[in-house]
């Protein structure tokens, strides 16, 4: 098995780098925001971020490809750095402390790219998470800190707490009634979004997650600290990893469960 203790180790450090132009413009009264075309909200923040990593990456690992949201992709081959530079803008911008920076290392195999490091820093909540395969998952304030995580051993849906974004994106799919019906089963559930639920599902504070659409920056670094975990991360039909264009994240005993209520429209419990 590969060694990824340098590869997570720049992860970190990348983390850092991001934080403090994060920290440092956040709740800014004169932060520059502009709308994408996709009308999501970017900031001056979020690209300075991206700017910080990309460059780090570049000189450290200068034959690595890199995807950002802001950027895109540069460079090819087998190893591919993914980032997030500010996962929940909207809520960086309106000064909710819950927004992180996502770093990724995904590597080809026999499969295709899958995520192998993992670092989610989320600043203003003092708080980071991080995974490296075969490595396990950990949080801490950083990797001299860690404490190991692990996912809960909830096996009942009734006894479960669900934790999703918003209703609006199940609706637009036309799962919004089997969405209701799976938060019906549960015993508890919370709108926490973004980064957050998967984290938590990490450390075993919340049993399942899922969300309808997101990109692959959105899911690589998540991924890896949820498998590492001991939980499982797929796409609503069930594909293992971030390249579904959305995700399902459990402890791995609801796994099935859920994707039951979510993965076919219309037959929520099948």
């Amino acid at each position: 098995m590969a060694d990824y203790h340098d590869d997570l180790r720049l992860a970190h450090a990348l983390a850092d780098t991001a934080d403090a132009a994060t920290m440092a413009r956040f709740r800014a009264l004169d932060l520059k925001v502009e709308t994408k075309p996709d009308m999501t909200p970017v900031s001056e923040a979020d690209r300075a971020a991206e700017e910080l990593i990309r460059a780090g990456l570049q000189k450290e690992r200068p034959g690595d490809a890199i995807l950002g949201e802001e950027y895109g992709v540069e460079g090819s081959g087998p190893r591919r750095w993914v980032v997030d530079p500010i996962d929940g803008t909207k809520n960086y911008v309106r000064g909710v402390p819950v927004w992180a920076t996502l770093i990724a290392l995904m590597e080809e195999g026999e499969d295709g790219f899958r995520p192998v490091v993992g670092v989610v820093s989320a600043p203003a909540l003092g708080r980071r998470w991080w995974a490296a395969e075969g490595l396990g998952a950990f949080t801490g304030t950083g990797p001299e800190s860690g404490t190991r995580i692990g996912v809960s051993r909830v096996s009942s849906l009734a006894d479960a707490s669900f934790a999703y974004s918003s209703l609006s994106g199940w609706e637009e799919r036309g799962k919004l009634d089997a969405f209701l019906d799976l938060t019906r089963a549960c015993w508890r559930t919370r709108a926490y979004g973004d980064f957050w639920p998967y984290m938590m599902v990490a450390e075993g504070t919340v049993d399942l997650c899922a969300e309808p659409e997101l990109s692959l920056w959105d899911m690589a670094a998540v991924a890896v600290v949820v498998q590492e975990a001991g939980g499982s991360y797929t796409g609503l039909d069930g594909r293992p990893g971030p390249h579904g264009g959305n995700a399902a994240a459990s402890n791995g005993l609801l796994h099935e469960e859920m994707l039951g209520y979510l993965g076919h429209a219309g037959t929520p419990g099948a």
